[in-house]
């Protein structure tokens, strides 16, 4: 399991000063930090961040591309990830033992990842292969702890992203029957039926009540997808699409996977954040895009894209809750740690679970 560093017999939490500093304050001391330590230092930045840490962060990006990018950067000793905790663990197993990696803030988590605990995941995979033998094969979502990861790669699964995941389903389906598809049973539904698996065909395992969902007999079952869910994008609905198409007819509306199955399905695009991005990035001057994905990236797509009207799809929604709570206060306090010496919140992965997950990543990245 990860673990991280303690100080006096629980997790340090930021102290009182920062919060009452001064903005202006702050950001002279971050970038006079990262001067100091130069290449020696590497702060990558979730697309899902607030501008004030976005500011400072030395690449953006998606979980795994981020985890990659400071695998990358060999000469960096210091990474500060700004994200949450599984994307911090998963730089910390694709990093060397000579790179330490440390999050501001260790209430930064995700509800998704939280959803699927491994104690949940053994007994589950113990009453299904009871019930279906050896025809199943795990895949996980990359937003998932390390401990799931783990699993995931010694039974011979793979992970997944947003990008990646009709291929990796394409290539589970031929490996074996059936797919238990952790934690987020909307991107699995979606992409599974993107490849012409009907939904009768798919179940849903309820690790609280330890039993499949569906209606009908199980023998047919080929995808049995984890009852889990991104807290961010379950708010946008089909009253949302509902109201785009009555009152900006000409708007496309273009939302990310982890959206139930009805918002998809509705849905003039649907892909990853980095489709996302690219998508409206290369659209036509004057074209109008409705988006279903975090609000931080939505306002930044608003700002990067003056030549086009770029709205939310639900505009009541709010930023990432967890991923928020990465700030400037924390942000500086990581980094003047670090600059004296002590270090806070070092993410720390255990050896045994690292080589496990990076099964689970290589054979992604293999196929």
């Amino acid at each position: 399991m990860a673990s991280n560093l303690l100080l006096g017999g629980a997790l340090s939490l930021l102290p009182e000063h920062y919060r009452s500093m001064e903005v202006t304050e702050m950001e002279d001391r971050i970038r006079e930090i990262k001067q100091r330590f130069g290449k020696k230092l590497f702060i990558p930045g979730h697309h899902y961040q607030k501008d004030e840490v976005i500011q400072f962060s030395d690449c953006t990006g998606d979980s795994l591309q981020l985890a990659q990018a400071a695998a990358e950067n060999k000469e960096a000793e210091h990474i500060v990830f700004c994200g949450v905790h599984f994307m911090a663990e998963t730089a910390d197993m694709l990093t060397g033992s000579d790179q330490h990696v440390y999050l501001p803030d260790m209430r930064a988590g995700c509800s998704m990842a939280d959803m699927a605990n491994i104690q949940q995941t053994e007994r589950a995979w113990k009453r299904l292969t009871e019930q279906f033998g050896d025809t199943i094969i795990p895949l996980t979502y990359v937003n998932s702890t390390a401990a799931i990861k783990a699993f995931v790669g010694r039974n011979g699964g793979a992970a997944v992203t947003s990008s990646n995941a009709r291929r990796i389903v394409q290539w589970a389906l031929s490996q074996k029957k059936k797919i238990l598809f952790l934690p987020d049973q909307h991107l699995g539904r979606n992409t599974a039926f993107d490849l012409g698996i009907p939904l009768k065909d798919m179940a849903v395992w309820n690790p609280q009540e330890e039993m499949l969902e569906h209606e009908g007999a199980a023998d047919h079952l080929r995808i049995l997808l984890w009852k889990g869910h991104c807290s961010v994008h379950e708010k946008f609905t089909v009253k949302n699409i509902d109201h785009i198409r009555k009152t900006k007819p000409d708007m496309k509306i273009i939302v990310h996977p982890e959206c139930t199955h009805e918002v998809v399905q509705l849905s003039d695009l649907a892909g990853s954040t980095k489709y996302i991005i690219e998508q409206i990035t290369a659209a036509a001057p004057g074209t109008k895009w409705a988006v279903g994905t975090e609000m931080n990236l939505v306002n930044r797509l608003i700002q990067a894209n003056p030549d086009k009207e770029v709205i939310s799809l639900n505009p009541y929604m709010c930023p990432c809750l967890t991923m928020n709570r990465i700030d400037l206060p924390h942000l500086l306090w990581s980094l003047e740690a670090l600059e004296s010496g002590a270090g806070v919140n070092r993410i720390s992965v255990d050896p045994d679970i690292t080589e496990q997950a990076v099964l689970a990543l290589d054979r992604m990245l293999s196929i």
